[in-house]
């Protein structure tokens, strides 16, 4: 080889490098771009999540493909955060530069994109509607054919999870393994499939009540080893009523779907109008679905199963036509309301109760009727019981839309829990008939509990300080009642101290909450030192009450900071303020005034006394020291 030829070849080496230096940065760069965007590490294999932003995009096993056959990728969504409540679309993801510039080492090592990129392909621009998410997860599947020119080895399939106005909300990058294709073997082996369906997996049997719609959703999941293509499933409705219990308004039931993947789960939803003349009991209700195992219309192979309803309407006749005693009109009684007297039942008090008894029959007399009250038991005890100790009442006849009322005076419990007691009438009449029929009419009764508290002892540190210190105020509040005090708050209010409030909470019942305060001295006390406590709490509606307790706290002037007074300054009068001073003294304080400057006066003397008799003693213990 020449000089030139050398030279050639090695520019060729160090293009072909500088090329595979720039591809590798081109990855790294695309990856971390992905990274950032979808804030989650790329899978390794198949079974290894990729995180998006509010769908996790994940692969049970690891499809298995051959070289020019079409290869199912069958992967699961589950949301993780957001709201899509519209139509979902999913593609592979041919956005990626390895696509399109590969070499034969991307194939050799898994680089290469494993499909033919065709118009059929669903991708990122021609994405394959999934439709709405009904829970948490769905399985998708997305197929493609698989290119001719690949080695064996796993490949790496970018899937892409989009809405409908082209929003990325997924993503997630999974793995094949593709071998190569073995010619007639593949085709014996795609002949002797077996097809199959799975209808209503994991599903409670749909249930309705004449004369509700019944609305409902059947799950059919392909259990097939491949693919299914122009998917028709078919109701068959009956004309008998013991077969079919639904009206027949539309023309057909019929369901369709392009394709359904392996494994892949669609929903069949329904909605029926229940025929009048349907009897209660479980109904079959026969399907027929009809598929392809190829996507170019060859016909149609046939799979027939069936699912069942529950109805619920009228009980069907006996057969025999024996005789049945409860196969005869009779008079309705109902309650038709009750009011108690007082209007609200507090545990341990006697109550009027009166019940409205009516008869609900538009042409039957009830005659002979007897009326039993029994209550709810609270461990083995009655919570009601009569205060003449019978509780039954009778009564002639009532007529056709006739009403009457029904007087006990009950007494109830005294220890029960704040809440509705069940009260049950036994109503036994006659109707000409039906005798001896019985009724079990039901009404509920609230007891309410008196709230009740206590207050343990309070304790005042100290009990006596001065303008501007503080003291600490402790004491416990004790539920003593069978409700919850709600917002439970100590409220401190005095002349001679700032108004401070401290907030305990709630106090179950035989609970107890604790009053931890500090009390501000504002101005002296001039009365006999009384703080009044007041605690508020509420009921469950809301409703507040109160209490009021005392404590004994002394303000007094703070002293520390007065100066000594020279006794040449003072001239033994007393000042006086002008007429402006007594006006400017609250009303409620005018009549401590004089005592107020008599004292003044006292402590003025006294002080001038002191100043004085440190003086002389200080000139006397001079004049000493000097003689000496």
């Amino acid at each position: 080889m020449g000089q030139k030829g050398q030279h050639r070849l090695a520019q060729k080496k160090k293009q072909a490098e500088k090329k595979k230096r720039a591809e590798t940065i081109r990855r790294l760069a695309h990856m971390l771009i992905a990274v950032i965007v979808l804030a989650a590490p790329f899978p390794l294999s198949g079974g290894i999540t990729a995180q998006a932003a509010d769908f996790e995009v994940y692969a049970e096993k690891i499809p298995h493909g051959k070289t020019g056959k079409n290869l199912t990728v069958s992967f699961k969504i589950e949301k993780n955060s957001g709201s899509h409540e519209g139509e979902l679309f999913a593609g592979f993801d041919v956005t990626g530069g390895e696509i399109w510039d590969e070499d034969e080492e991307d194939r050799q090592y898994g680089f290469a994109f494993p499909f033919e990129v065709t118009k059929s392909l669903p991708t990122r621009d021609k994405p394959k509607s999934i439709g709405k998410l009904n829970g948490k997860s769905k399985t998708v599947s997305l197929t493609g054919r698989v290119r001719r020119d690949l080695s064996e080895g796993y490949y790496k399939v970018p899937v892409v999870i989009m809405e409908k106005d082209g929003s990325q909300v997924g993503w997630g990058e999974l793995q094949v393994w593709i071998s190569k294709a073995s010619g007639a073997d593949d085709d014996e082996e795609e002949s002797n499939k077996t097809y199959d369906f799975a209808l209503g997996e994991g599903q409670d049997t749909p249930d309705g009540v004449y004369p509700n719609v019944m609305n409902f959703s059947v799950n059919l999941r392909n259990n097939s080893p491949a693919t299914v293509y122009n998917v028709k499933a078919s109701i068959i409705p009956d004309a008998d009523t013991e077969k079919f219990p639904f009206e027949i308004n539309d023309i057909n039931y019929d369901r369709r779907f392009e394709r359904i993947a392996v494994d892949e789960t669609v929903s069949l939803d329904y909605s029926f109008a229940i025929r009048s003349d349907a009897y209660s009991g479980y109904y079959p209700i026969s399907m027929k679905i009809y598929y392809s195992d190829s996507s170019n219309g060859e016909e149609l192979e046939t799979f027939e199963t069936s699912f069942y309803v529950r109805v619920h309407n009228k009980d069907k006749e006996d057969e025999h036509g024996e005789f049945n005693e409860h196969d005869r009109t009779r008079a309705r009684i109902i309650i038709d309301g009750f009011t108690t007297n007082p209007a609200k039942i507090i545990a341990g008090e006697q109550f009027d109760l009166v019940l409205k008894i009516k008869n609900a029959s538009s042409n039957i007399t009830a005659t002979n009727l007897l009326f039993s009250l029994e209550s709810e038991k609270v461990s083995d005890s009655a919570v009601f019981a009569t205060e003449s100790g019978s509780s039954s009442v009778a009564l002639n006849s009532l007529p056709p839309g006739a009403v009457t009322e029904l007087h006990y005076r009950l007494a109830s419990r005294p220890g029960v829990d704040q809440r509705s007691y069940g009260l049950t009438v036994k109503a036994k009449f006659d109707s000409p008939e039906y005798k001896n029929a019985e009724e079990s009419l039901n009404l509920d009764v609230m007891v309410n509990q008196i709230a009740r508290l206590s207050t343990g002892t309070f304790e005042v540190m100290p009990d006596s300080i001065t303008v501007g210190s503080e003291s600490n105020v402790m004491f416990g509040i004790n539920n003593t009642g069978k409700v919850m005090l709600y917002n439970v708050t100590a409220i401190f209010e005095a002349d001679s101290i700032q108004t401070v409030d401290s907030y305990v909470g709630n106090i179950k019942p035989g609970e107890t909450g604790n009053v931890d305060c500090m009390v501000a001295g504002i101005a002296p006390t001039m009365d006999d030192g009384k703080v009044k406590v007041t605690i508020s709490y509420e009921d469950e509606n809301g409703v507040a009450s109160t209490e009021e307790k005392e404590i004994t706290l002394m303000v007094t002037e703070d002293m520390s900071n007065m100066e000594e007074i020279d006794v040449g300054d003072f001239d033994g009068d007393v000042p006086v303020e002008e007429a402006g001073f007594l006006s400017s003294v609250p009303e409620k304080y005018r009549k401590f005034l004089p005592a107020a400057l008599v004292a003044g006066v006292v402590l003025a003397v006294a002080a001038v006394l002191l100043v004085k008799r440190r003086k002389n003693k200080k000139e006397t213990d001079f004049d000493e020291d000097e003689e000496e």
